[in-house]
């Protein structure tokens, strides 16, 4: 990467990383139209750092060519407006081909999906994402930890390896060990992004965050972006205000180990008027008195 590359990349990781929604057509398809109207809603809201292809946008539930897609969609939606991180991950060749596809499509970064495996070492989680960095040198390269037992000195010997990979996406729901792995693995060397969104941004901007994804974005840009702008200030008072209106609406989607996190933002979206509400399995549409109770959590947010 260049030396102006690498400081762009690190910027929009200090910032409101959107995780934009996938949106469905009746009949299951990827809703061009509407992904394009809501991508549009983010970056005229102020958003400057998009990852399609995130948990947010069902990840998991896309086709490899819906992924591409996905991917080739918003980098065109985006150009010259908002820094592209694309979500990527699986096995080793798939996670290479999606980096190098993101790489031809204009991306400045890749984000790598928690490897979805049953049996990770240190080493081999290392090996997996030196994989990855080492066919993309030219792309800023993101881990994405969900792990509580990874320790900061194996994103310590990655940097090491990669100087490609320049931050991270920790979502270890664990302010205090969030803190203790930023300093074993780096706390400057590192961009740290929050990645269990405003629930968590406070204690993890304490800890060294400067950063945080969000899902909540796409119903309500300037909400999360008045977050960001309280925690950059360090007005934590004003943050926690931001945090006390919108506990319901995340709670909801944090239940029963986040069942319908994706479900409720979309719901939220369908209540708006955006996008359909539709979702693929393993998630599921909301019953009707839910749906009722999302659309009276948003009303008045500025949308």
């Amino acid at each position: 990467m260049t030396s102006q590359g690498l400081l762009a990349s690190r910027d929009a990781l200090a910032d409101v990383v959107a995780i934009p929604v996938t949106p469905f057509t009746d009949d299951d398809t990827i809703d061009t139209k509407a992904h394009r109207a809501l991508l549009r809603r983010l970056i005229d809201g102020g958003v400057r750092t998009l990852t399609p292809n995130g948990n947010t946008g069902e990840y998991y539930a896309l086709s490899p060519d819906e992924r591409r897609t996905v991917t080739e969609l918003t980098i065109e939606e985006a150009a010259g407006e908002a820094v592209i991180l694309v979500g990527i991950g699986l096995e080793v060749p798939t996670a290479v081909a999606a980096a190098v596809h993101a790489r031809e499509s204009g991306a400045a970064m890749v984000m790598v999906h928690q490897p979805v495996h049953p049996y990770v070492s240190q080493d081999g989680w290392i090996d997996y994402h030196r994989a990855i960095a080492e066919a993309v040198p030219e792309l800023g390269v993101v881990p994405y930890i969900r792990d509580p037992r990874l320790p900061g000195e194996s994103l310590a010997a990655l940097g090491e390896l990669c100087p490609n990979v320049l931050g991270a996406k920790y979502a270890v729901p664990d302010a205090a060990r969030f803190a203790a792995f930023a300093r074993d693995a780096g706390l400057e060397r590192f961009v740290w992004v929050a990645g269990l969104a405003e629930m968590y941004a406070p204690s993890y901007f304490a800890g060294g965050a400067t950063g945080f994804t969000s899902g909540l974005v796409n119903v309500a840009p300037a909400v999360s972006l008045g977050m960001l702008e309280a925690l950059r200030a360090g007005d934590y008072g004003t943050a926690m205000k931001v945090f006390e209106r919108i506990r319901p609406f995340e709670e909801l989607r944090a239940a029963r180990q986040s069942a319908d996190n994706v479900t409720v933002v979309k719901e939220a979206l369908a209540a708006l008027g955006l996008c359909r509400r539709d979702v693929r399995a393993p998630s599921r549409v909301l019953p009707e008195p839910v749906r009722a109770e999302v659309a009276g959590l948003i009303a008045g947010w500025p949308t």
